[in-house]
């Protein structure tokens, strides 16, 4: 009788740990279409908006609605690939004044959980570094669609799109002169809208 009990109790273990290993899988793996994909950026210059955005990224997101355990992303982004239609303008922004973009080539974001806040819309905890300052931050992510593509069998596409705001100051981003004269706002918006697809 002990020992049934034994063997009882050691197979619902057995069951446990295998449903905590299948729920810490990595989620569905989405690659990212760069040719759909940007990351955009807007901030006030006095009282105008001036945008702009970095064309060089990289990143990947494994992303399961029915596993937010397993889901996860990571982005970089290269500073030198900033562009605001204004090569003199992106020079600076490059430069110590502002990214530093020789000592901190890149900008980095890596998930540390999944929050589910509708059937539609997650936020996406993690650590986001810039220079060598590195902050909690928590990105809202909008799902805008997904089906089966219409020219690539066997694809599925997914479209996110990510919309927050951050303060360029607490990365030491155009801090000194540039923050306390007011000629550039504080609060940068970002808009990072992407296609995602996956095999079927």
């Amino acid at each position: 009788m002990v020992s049934t009990i034994k063997t009882m109790v050691f197979a619902v273990a057995i069951t446990a740990l295998s449903t905590l290993s299948v729920n810490a899988q990595d989620a569905t793996m989405w690659k990212i279409d760069k040719s759909h994909t940007s990351v955009n950026f807007s901030i006030n210059h006095f009282f105008s908006s001036v945008p702009g955005k970095f064309t060089d990224f990289d990143g990947m997101i494994h992303f399961d609605p029915n596993n937010l355990k397993g889901s996860k992303a990571d982005f970089s982004v290269s500073i030198n690939s900033v562009n605001t239609d204004d090569t003199k303008r992106d020079k600076h922004l490059q430069s110590e004044d502002f990214f530093d973009a020789k000592t901190y080539p890149k900008m980095v974001f890596q998930s540390t959980k999944f929050e589910k806040k509708s059937d539609k819309k997650y936020l996406i905890h993690g650590k986001l570094t810039i220079k060598d300052v590195t902050k909690n931050v928590a990105l809202p992510m909008k799902i805008t669609g997904e089906m089966e593509h219409p020219m690539m069998k066997g694809t599925i596409i997914l479209g996110v799109v990510i919309d927050t705001t951050i303060d360029r100051t607490d990365y030491e981003v155009g801090t000194g002169d540039w923050a306390a004269t007011m000629v550039v706002d504080d609060e940068v918006k970002i808009h990072i809208p992407m296609e995602l697809n996956r095999m079927k």
